[in-house]
Protein backbone atom coordinates (compact mmCIF):
# COMPACT_ATOMS: atom_id res chain seq x y z
CA UNK A 1 0.00 0.00 0.00
CA UNK A 2 1.44 3.74 -0.76
CA UNK A 3 1.76 6.35 1.62
CA UNK A 4 -1.41 8.23 0.45
CA UNK A 5 -3.44 4.99 0.50
CA UNK A 6 -1.79 5.19 4.10
CA UNK A 7 -2.98 8.37 5.00
CA UNK A 8 -6.19 8.17 3.61
CA UNK A 9 -7.15 5.02 5.86
CA UNK A 10 -5.65 6.96 8.59
CA UNK A 11 -7.87 9.85 8.04
CA UNK A 12 -11.28 7.07 7.36
CA UNK A 13 -10.07 5.36 10.98
CA UNK A 14 -9.88 9.17 12.45
CA UNK A 15 -13.58 9.75 11.41
CA UNK A 16 -15.19 6.86 12.17
CA UNK A 17 -13.73 7.13 15.73
CA UNK A 18 -15.18 10.49 16.07
CA UNK A 19 -18.50 8.67 15.44
CA UNK A 20 -18.13 6.37 18.03
CA UNK A 21 -16.85 8.87 20.86
CA UNK A 22 -20.33 10.72 19.74
CA UNK A 23 -22.22 7.72 20.21
CA UNK A 24 -20.45 7.26 23.60
CA UNK A 25 -21.54 10.89 24.84
CA UNK A 26 -25.09 10.93 23.94
CA UNK A 27 -26.54 7.68 23.83
CA UNK A 28 -24.55 5.89 26.32
CA UNK A 29 -25.39 2.59 25.44
CA UNK A 30 -22.16 1.16 23.80
CA UNK A 31 -18.98 1.62 25.49
CA UNK A 32 -16.07 1.87 22.53
CA UNK A 33 -12.68 2.02 23.31
CA UNK A 34 -9.97 2.31 20.27
CA UNK A 35 -6.96 2.39 20.82
CA UNK A 36 -4.04 3.06 17.60
CA UNK A 37 -0.83 2.06 17.27
CA UNK A 38 1.77 5.13 16.97
CA UNK A 39 2.38 4.27 13.54
CA UNK A 40 0.17 6.83 10.97
CA UNK A 41 -1.48 4.66 8.58
CA UNK A 42 -1.77 1.08 10.56
CA UNK A 43 -4.76 -0.62 11.87
CA UNK A 44 -6.33 -0.29 15.33
CA UNK A 45 -4.51 -2.14 17.66
CA UNK A 46 -7.31 -2.98 20.23
CA UNK A 47 -10.87 -2.27 19.38
CA UNK A 48 -13.05 -3.30 22.19
CA UNK A 49 -16.96 -3.51 22.74
CA UNK A 50 -17.72 -3.67 26.48
CA UNK A 51 -21.60 -4.34 27.38
CA UNK A 52 -23.60 -4.58 30.29
CA UNK A 53 -23.44 -8.35 31.36
CA UNK A 54 -26.73 -10.87 31.08
CA UNK A 55 -26.09 -10.11 35.56
CA UNK A 56 -25.70 -6.15 35.70
CA UNK A 57 -25.85 -4.43 38.83
CA UNK A 58 -29.96 -3.80 39.22
CA UNK A 59 -30.52 -0.25 40.48
CA UNK A 60 -34.28 1.39 41.58
CA UNK A 61 -35.03 3.66 38.29
CA UNK A 62 -36.89 6.11 39.95
CA UNK A 63 -37.40 10.12 38.42
CA UNK A 64 -35.96 12.91 40.40
CA UNK A 65 -39.60 13.79 41.36
CA UNK A 66 -40.66 10.32 42.42
CA UNK A 67 -37.64 10.02 44.56
CA UNK A 68 -38.79 13.08 46.38
CA UNK A 69 -41.92 11.91 47.08
CA UNK A 70 -40.50 8.74 48.58
CA UNK A 71 -37.78 10.81 50.67
CA UNK A 72 -40.83 12.95 51.96
CA UNK A 73 -43.22 10.51 53.13
CA UNK A 74 -41.14 7.04 53.16
CA UNK A 75 -43.73 4.99 51.95
CA UNK A 76 -42.62 2.53 49.23
CA UNK A 77 -43.54 4.30 46.18
CA UNK A 78 -46.45 2.94 43.68
CA UNK A 79 -45.02 0.29 40.75
CA UNK A 80 -46.24 -2.60 38.77
CA UNK A 81 -42.75 -3.80 37.87
CA UNK A 82 -40.00 -5.14 39.86
CA UNK A 83 -37.72 -2.27 40.57
CA UNK A 84 -34.86 -4.24 40.32
CA UNK A 85 -35.71 -4.96 36.82
CA UNK A 86 -34.89 -1.61 35.56
CA UNK A 87 -31.83 -0.63 35.06
CA UNK A 88 -29.48 2.17 33.86
CA UNK A 89 -28.84 2.63 30.18
CA UNK A 90 -25.73 4.67 30.92
CA UNK A 91 -26.74 8.72 30.38
CA UNK A 92 -28.81 10.14 33.29
CA UNK A 93 -31.88 11.99 33.69
CA UNK A 94 -32.50 13.71 29.81
CA UNK A 95 -28.97 12.75 29.00
CA UNK A 96 -30.89 11.72 25.78
CA UNK A 97 -32.60 15.42 25.23
CA UNK A 98 -36.01 15.13 24.07
CA UNK A 99 -37.19 17.70 21.24
CA UNK A 100 -39.68 20.05 22.48
CA UNK A 101 -40.22 22.98 20.45
CA UNK A 102 -39.53 21.12 17.44
CA UNK A 103 -39.32 22.96 13.55
CA UNK A 104 -40.85 21.79 10.31
CA UNK A 105 -39.65 21.80 6.85
CA UNK A 106 -41.41 20.89 3.70
CA UNK A 107 -40.69 17.42 1.52
CA UNK A 108 -38.79 19.55 -0.73
CA UNK A 109 -36.45 20.51 1.70
CA UNK A 110 -36.36 17.54 3.96
CA UNK A 111 -35.20 16.00 0.79
CA UNK A 112 -31.70 17.72 1.11
CA UNK A 113 -30.96 15.59 4.30
CA UNK A 114 -33.08 12.31 3.78
CA UNK A 115 -32.08 9.72 1.42
CA UNK A 116 -34.76 7.41 -0.43
CA UNK A 117 -33.90 4.54 1.89
CA UNK A 118 -34.22 6.53 5.21
CA UNK A 119 -37.44 5.70 7.58
CA UNK A 120 -40.04 7.88 8.53
CA UNK A 121 -42.22 7.66 11.26
CA UNK A 122 -45.41 9.22 9.89
CA UNK A 123 -48.57 10.58 12.28
CA UNK A 124 -51.34 12.11 11.03
CA UNK A 125 -54.44 13.79 12.82
CA UNK A 126 -57.11 15.79 12.44
CA UNK A 127 -55.91 16.80 8.58
CA UNK A 128 -52.63 17.61 9.47
CA UNK A 129 -49.88 15.26 8.57
CA UNK A 130 -45.90 15.01 10.39
CA UNK A 131 -43.01 13.37 8.79
CA UNK A 132 -40.20 12.47 12.17
CA UNK A 133 -37.29 10.79 10.36
CA UNK A 134 -35.77 8.52 12.31
CA UNK A 135 -32.56 9.18 11.71
CA UNK A 136 -32.85 12.52 14.11
CA UNK A 137 -35.08 9.89 16.28
CA UNK A 138 -32.06 7.88 17.13
CA UNK A 139 -30.30 10.60 18.94
CA UNK A 140 -33.28 12.12 20.68
CA UNK A 141 -36.51 8.84 21.06
CA UNK A 142 -39.07 11.41 22.15
CA UNK A 143 -40.51 14.69 20.49
CA UNK A 144 -43.05 16.40 22.08
CA UNK A 145 -45.45 17.88 19.85
CA UNK A 146 -48.53 19.59 19.10
CA UNK A 147 -50.71 17.68 16.15
CA UNK A 148 -54.29 18.66 14.54
CA UNK A 149 -54.43 20.52 18.37
CA UNK A 150 -53.80 17.21 20.06
CA UNK A 151 -50.58 16.83 22.46
CA UNK A 152 -48.44 13.84 21.40
CA UNK A 153 -45.88 12.72 22.21
CA UNK A 154 -43.60 10.89 18.75
CA UNK A 155 -41.42 8.00 20.58
CA UNK A 156 -39.04 5.92 19.58
CA UNK A 157 -36.55 3.16 21.28
CA UNK A 158 -33.21 1.95 18.66
CA UNK A 159 -32.70 -0.72 21.32
CA UNK A 160 -35.94 -2.66 20.26
CA UNK A 161 -36.93 -1.06 17.07
CA UNK A 162 -40.30 0.16 18.69
CA UNK A 163 -42.08 3.34 17.69
CA UNK A 164 -45.10 4.48 19.43
CA UNK A 165 -47.10 7.79 19.57
CA UNK A 166 -48.83 8.75 22.52
CA UNK A 167 -51.65 11.49 23.65
CA UNK A 168 -49.79 13.19 26.18
CA UNK A 169 -52.83 13.82 27.91
CA UNK A 170 -52.95 11.49 30.85
CA UNK A 171 -56.17 10.21 32.51
CA UNK A 172 -58.19 12.83 30.16
CA UNK A 173 -56.95 15.27 32.32
CA UNK A 174 -53.39 16.37 32.77
CA UNK A 175 -51.06 17.10 29.38
CA UNK A 176 -47.68 15.90 30.94
CA UNK A 177 -44.49 16.45 28.56
CA UNK A 178 -42.06 13.38 28.08
CA UNK A 179 -38.33 12.73 29.12
CA UNK A 180 -35.79 10.04 28.90
CA UNK A 181 -35.20 8.79 32.39
CA UNK A 182 -31.62 7.42 31.24
CA UNK A 183 -32.99 4.15 32.43
CA UNK A 184 -34.51 0.53 30.68
CA UNK A 185 -37.09 -1.89 31.43
CA UNK A 186 -37.01 -4.99 29.58
CA UNK A 187 -33.76 -3.25 26.97
CA UNK A 188 -36.93 -0.95 26.27
CA UNK A 189 -36.74 2.81 26.97
CA UNK A 190 -38.10 4.23 29.81
CA UNK A 191 -39.96 7.84 29.99
CA UNK A 192 -41.08 10.07 32.74
CA UNK A 193 -43.38 12.76 32.61
CA UNK A 194 -42.00 16.21 33.56
CA UNK A 195 -45.09 17.17 35.25
CA UNK A 196 -45.11 14.32 38.21
CA UNK A 197 -41.66 12.17 37.62
CA UNK A 198 -43.74 9.04 37.00
CA UNK A 199 -41.51 6.41 34.99
CA UNK A 200 -43.51 5.13 31.81
CA UNK A 201 -42.48 2.30 29.27
CA UNK A 202 -42.65 3.15 25.95
CA UNK A 203 -43.01 -0.51 24.57
CA UNK A 204 -46.23 -1.45 27.10
CA UNK A 205 -47.55 2.13 26.51
CA UNK A 206 -47.94 2.44 30.28
CA UNK A 207 -47.05 3.97 33.56
CA UNK A 208 -44.70 1.65 35.43
CA UNK A 209 -43.30 3.80 38.78
CA UNK A 210 -45.09 6.74 40.42
CA UNK A 211 -48.40 8.64 40.59
CA UNK A 212 -49.12 7.03 36.81
CA UNK A 213 -48.13 3.31 37.67
CA UNK A 214 -50.65 1.22 36.14
CA UNK A 215 -52.48 3.97 33.92
CA UNK A 216 -52.49 3.52 29.79
CA UNK A 217 -51.15 5.85 27.34
CA UNK A 218 -53.49 6.81 24.59
CA UNK A 219 -52.13 5.21 21.35
CA UNK A 220 -52.85 6.97 18.07
CA UNK A 221 -51.81 5.39 14.87
CA UNK A 222 -48.52 6.05 12.32
CA UNK A 223 -46.98 5.04 9.60
CA UNK A 224 -43.18 3.43 9.32
CA UNK A 225 -42.32 4.33 5.47
CA UNK A 226 -39.41 4.55 3.39
CA UNK A 227 -38.64 8.29 2.24
CA UNK A 228 -39.00 7.22 -1.41
CA UNK A 229 -42.71 6.23 -0.65
CA UNK A 230 -43.53 8.60 1.63
CA UNK A 231 -42.32 12.32 -0.56
CA UNK A 232 -44.68 10.38 -3.36
CA UNK A 233 -47.45 9.58 -1.63
CA UNK A 234 -47.55 12.83 0.41
CA UNK A 235 -45.76 15.32 -0.81
CA UNK A 236 -47.51 18.48 1.42
CA UNK A 237 -46.56 16.95 4.49
CA UNK A 238 -44.12 18.46 6.88
CA UNK A 239 -41.30 17.20 8.17
CA UNK A 240 -39.16 17.55 11.40
CA UNK A 241 -36.39 19.50 10.66
CA UNK A 242 -32.58 18.87 12.00
CA UNK A 243 -32.56 21.95 13.16
CA UNK A 244 -33.84 21.00 16.55
CA UNK A 245 -31.38 23.33 18.76
CA UNK A 246 -28.64 20.53 19.26
CA UNK A 247 -25.18 19.46 17.71
CA UNK A 248 -25.72 15.60 16.81
CA UNK A 249 -24.21 13.72 13.38
CA UNK A 250 -27.77 13.06 11.73
CA UNK A 251 -27.45 10.55 9.12
CA UNK A 252 -25.02 8.42 11.45
CA UNK A 253 -26.70 5.52 13.06
CA UNK A 254 -24.77 5.25 16.31
CA UNK A 255 -26.29 1.76 17.08
CA UNK A 256 -24.58 0.68 13.14
CA UNK A 257 -24.88 -2.83 12.31
CA UNK A 258 -26.53 -3.76 15.73
CA UNK A 259 -30.23 -4.30 14.09
CA UNK A 260 -29.47 -7.19 12.37
CA UNK A 261 -26.79 -9.14 14.58
CA UNK A 262 -28.22 -11.49 17.76
CA UNK A 263 -26.36 -8.55 20.41
CA UNK A 264 -28.20 -7.41 22.87
CA UNK A 265 -27.25 -4.74 25.45
CA UNK A 266 -29.23 -5.29 27.97
CA UNK A 267 -30.88 -8.04 29.78
CA UNK A 268 -34.55 -9.45 28.73
CA UNK A 269 -36.80 -11.40 31.28
CA UNK A 270 -37.64 -13.92 28.11
CA UNK A 271 -35.91 -15.31 25.50
CA UNK A 272 -38.32 -17.54 22.61
CA UNK A 273 -36.13 -18.67 19.74
CA UNK A 274 -39.24 -19.93 17.41
CA UNK A 275 -38.25 -16.69 15.63
CA UNK A 276 -35.05 -14.60 15.82
CA UNK A 277 -34.48 -11.97 18.31
CA UNK A 278 -34.12 -9.37 16.11
CA UNK A 279 -37.48 -10.08 13.42
CA UNK A 280 -39.75 -7.63 12.84
CA UNK A 281 -43.42 -8.76 13.73
CA UNK A 282 -46.77 -6.83 13.60
CA UNK A 283 -48.16 -7.39 17.08
CA UNK A 284 -51.81 -7.24 17.87
CA UNK A 285 -53.44 -7.16 21.33
CA UNK A 286 -57.29 -7.78 21.32
CA UNK A 287 -59.13 -8.12 24.56
CA UNK A 288 -56.13 -9.89 25.86
CA UNK A 289 -55.92 -11.92 23.18
CA UNK A 290 -52.63 -11.73 21.23
CA UNK A 291 -51.30 -12.48 17.90
CA UNK A 292 -47.99 -11.44 15.88
CA UNK A 293 -47.42 -11.46 12.42
CA UNK A 294 -44.18 -11.24 10.52
CA UNK A 295 -43.71 -7.99 8.38
CA UNK A 296 -42.00 -9.60 5.62
CA UNK A 297 -45.48 -11.77 5.15
CA UNK A 298 -48.02 -8.94 5.66
CA UNK A 299 -45.74 -7.35 3.07
CA UNK A 300 -46.15 -10.45 0.79
CA UNK A 301 -50.07 -10.22 1.03
CA UNK A 302 -50.50 -7.51 0.47
CA UNK A 303 -53.59 -7.99 2.49
CA UNK A 304 -54.85 -10.60 5.31
CA UNK A 305 -58.34 -11.26 6.67
CA UNK A 306 -58.11 -12.34 10.15
CA UNK A 307 -59.95 -12.52 13.38
CA UNK A 308 -58.98 -12.30 17.03
CA UNK A 309 -60.95 -12.77 19.92
CA UNK A 310 -63.65 -13.08 18.07
CA UNK A 311 -62.88 -9.54 16.30
CA UNK A 312 -62.14 -9.17 12.61
CA UNK A 313 -59.38 -7.43 11.69
CA UNK A 314 -57.59 -6.43 8.15
CA UNK A 315 -54.07 -5.86 7.41
CA UNK A 316 -53.12 -3.99 4.11
CA UNK A 317 -49.32 -3.51 3.17
CA UNK A 318 -48.81 -1.95 -0.59
CA UNK A 319 -45.88 -0.16 0.31
CA UNK A 320 -42.34 -1.98 1.77
CA UNK A 321 -42.41 -1.45 5.47
CA UNK A 322 -45.82 0.17 5.86
CA UNK A 323 -48.79 -1.64 7.43
CA UNK A 324 -51.73 -0.15 8.51
CA UNK A 325 -54.44 -2.17 10.41
CA UNK A 326 -58.00 -1.45 9.98
CA UNK A 327 -61.86 -2.76 11.19
CA UNK A 328 -63.42 -4.11 8.43
CA UNK A 329 -66.73 -3.11 9.81
CA UNK A 330 -69.21 -0.74 7.80
CA UNK A 331 -72.41 -0.09 8.04
CA UNK A 332 -73.15 -3.46 10.24
CA UNK A 333 -71.69 -5.37 7.36
CA UNK A 334 -67.96 -6.80 7.90
CA UNK A 335 -66.09 -6.82 4.30
CA UNK A 336 -63.76 -9.49 3.36
CA UNK A 337 -60.87 -7.87 1.28
CA UNK A 338 -58.53 -9.15 -1.07
CA UNK A 339 -55.55 -8.11 -3.28
CA UNK A 340 -55.29 -8.36 -7.55
CA UNK A 341 -51.97 -8.45 -8.60
CA UNK A 342 -52.91 -7.74 -12.38
CA UNK A 343 -54.50 -4.75 -11.51
CA UNK A 344 -52.76 -4.02 -8.07
CA UNK A 345 -56.09 -3.24 -6.30
CA UNK A 346 -57.82 -3.62 -3.36
CA UNK A 347 -61.34 -4.87 -3.75
CA UNK A 348 -63.75 -6.06 -0.96
CA UNK A 349 -65.69 -9.60 -1.93
CA UNK A 350 -69.25 -8.72 -0.57
CA UNK A 351 -69.32 -5.69 -3.00
CA UNK A 352 -66.58 -5.54 -5.02
CA UNK A 353 -65.93 -1.89 -4.62
CA UNK A 354 -62.60 -0.87 -5.02
CA UNK A 355 -60.29 0.65 -1.78
CA UNK A 356 -57.50 2.93 -1.63
CA UNK A 357 -54.30 2.34 1.10
CA UNK A 358 -56.01 4.78 3.42
CA UNK A 359 -59.06 2.52 3.93
CA UNK A 360 -61.36 5.10 1.92
CA UNK A 361 -63.52 3.50 -0.59
CA UNK A 362 -63.07 4.89 -4.40
CA UNK A 363 -65.13 2.98 -6.50
CA UNK A 364 -68.56 0.83 -6.91
CA UNK A 365 -71.32 0.66 -4.06
CA UNK A 366 -69.55 1.93 -0.73
CA UNK A 367 -67.91 4.69 -2.73
CA UNK A 368 -66.99 7.09 0.02
CA UNK A 369 -66.81 4.97 2.90
CA UNK A 370 -63.75 4.74 5.35
CA UNK A 371 -62.40 2.10 7.29
CA UNK A 372 -61.18 3.32 10.85
CA UNK A 373 -57.80 2.35 11.71
CA UNK A 374 -56.26 0.79 14.99
CA UNK A 375 -53.09 1.14 16.25
CA UNK A 376 -51.13 -1.83 16.44
CA UNK A 377 -47.35 -2.56 18.07
CA UNK A 378 -44.14 -2.88 15.61
CA UNK A 379 -41.05 -3.71 17.12
CA UNK A 380 -38.04 -6.99 17.28
CA UNK A 381 -39.64 -10.34 18.12
CA UNK A 382 -38.39 -10.12 21.73
CA UNK A 383 -39.69 -7.41 22.65
CA UNK A 384 -42.88 -8.29 21.55
CA UNK A 385 -43.07 -11.31 23.69
CA UNK A 386 -41.96 -8.65 26.32
CA UNK A 387 -45.11 -6.70 25.77
CA UNK A 388 -47.03 -9.87 26.32
CA UNK A 389 -45.88 -9.49 30.04
CA UNK A 390 -44.84 -13.04 29.53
Amino acid sequence: MDCNSNKNSSNSKRRKLLVGVSAIAVIGVIVIVYTYTTNIGSSPSSISRTYLSNTPKLIPAVAPGVAAQQSRNGQEIKHIVPLDQIVSGGPPTDGIPSIDNPKFVSVADASKFLQDSDLVLVVSLNGETRAYPLLILVWHEIVNDQLGGVPVAVTYCPLCFTAQVFNRTIDGKAVVEFGTSGKLYNNNLVMYDRLGGSLLSQALGEGIVGTHAGENLARIQFDLAYWKDWKQLYPKSMVLSTDTGFTRPYGVDPYDDYYTNDQLYFPISNIDKRMGLKEIVVGLDIGGQYKAYLLHQIESNKVINDKINNKLIALFSLYPRMVRLFNPLIDGQTLDFQYNASTSKITDKQTGSEWNFDGIAVNGQMQGKQLIRIPFDEGFWFEWLFMLKL
